[in-house]
Formats: structure tokens, sequence, C-alpha cells
């Protein structure tokens, strides 16, 4: 009897329901923001680098990055394998997550959840690393340095694009210029399309 491959997209969705879940359950213990929300300085509580990535605000942020991931993972993931769509994910979120409480400390902004920086990654990967923006780049030579001011100005676009109240932008524009470059860089690719989900 031959198992479904497992989905890193699932996985990830399954996550955040779990951690949406100890969130609501160490909120009673006044515990949640302590095990769950990355705060400057990162050392004091070096754990939520990754329980940041999935801890959610509320039910909406939560269903909101749940969408997205839904709509970009499965696109990504079908690229790579399963531990390298996981590694990135978390990778990726952590670093939008450090960009926003370091630099957005400069304004005000000194804590962060949720995983908009690790979807604007992927988002970013998908957009630079298939293969009609691979040929584009190939065939019009363009600088490493013209590639990254061009990306720097797609991610200040939809940074702004998708700017509110609350809303984590220096997340966003990391993670999505990350994306950017390891989608122009092709890191998640694997050389045997039949490693998918492994």
């Amino acid at each position: 009897m031959s198992s479904l491959p497992r989905s890193p997209t699932l996985e990830t969705l399954g996550a955040f329901a779990v951690v949406y879940l100890l969130q609501r359950l160490t909120a009673l213990a006044g515990l949640a923001a302590y095990l769950f929300v990355l705060s400057a300085p990162v050392t004091v509580a070096p754990w939520t680098l990754i329980t940041s990535v999935y801890a959610h605000a509320d039910l909406a942020h939560l269903l909101g990055n749940a969408l997205a991931l839904a709509i970009v993972g499965p696109l990504v993931a079908r690229r790579t394998t399963r531990l390298r769509f996981h590694l990135f994910f978390v990778s990726t979120g952590a670093a939008a997550g450090i960009a926003e409480v370091w630099f957005g400390g400069l304004v005000g902004a000194r804590a962060v959840l949720g995983a908009s920086g690790a979807v604007f990654a992927l988002l970013g990967y998908l957009l630079a690393g298939n293969r009609m923006s691979a040929a584009l780049f190939d065939r019009v030579e363009v600088s490493p340095r013209l590639q990254l001011a061009l990306f720097v100005a797609v991610a200040v676009v939809v940074t702004i694009a998708t700017g509110g109240p609350g809303v984590a932008l220096l997340a966003h524009f990391t993670g999505f210029v990350i994306g950017l470059i390891a989608g122009r860089l092709r890191l998640l690719s694997v050389a045997d399309g039949n490693r998918r989900y492994k």
C-alpha cells in the first residue's frame, strides 16, 4: 500500500493551527507573548525566531497568511524537497522578523509575529525562479547589481501595496527581496523532479 506524498504546504498550515491553539492556551497563563512574539533584543527569547514565524495575532491574521500560503506554497513546493521548503520558510521568516524588530525599532516597531515575511519570500521565489523569468534574465543581459536594484524596486512597490495599520512592512520587504534573490539563484531547485516532498 503506497502512501500519499506529504505536502510541506499542508504541514505548514497544520503548524499554524497547532501554534495558534498553543498561543490561546498559553495566553491564559500570560506566557503567549514570551513564547511566540519576536522582540528586541532577540537574545532574551531566541526560540521566538522560530515560533514567531508560525504564530499569529488573531484569527484574521492567521487566515490571511494561511490563504496566501495555500496559493503560493504548492507552486514552490513542486520545485523542491520537503526539507528545503521547510528550511526556506522558517529561515526567511526569521530573517524577515529580525529585520522588522531591528530596523523597525528605529521607528518604534519592537515586536513581530506572523508568517507573512516567509510567505512573501515564497512569492518572491516564485516570481524570480520560474522558467519565464530565468529566460528573460538570460536573454537580456543584466548585471547582478542592476538585478538587485530591480528586485529592491519591485519589493518596494509590493511592500507599499500591502501596507496598512499594524502591518510588518519591513518583514514583507525583507522576505520578498530574499525570495527574489533565492529564486534567481534557484536555491530550492533539485535536479531530480521525482524528489518532491521528500
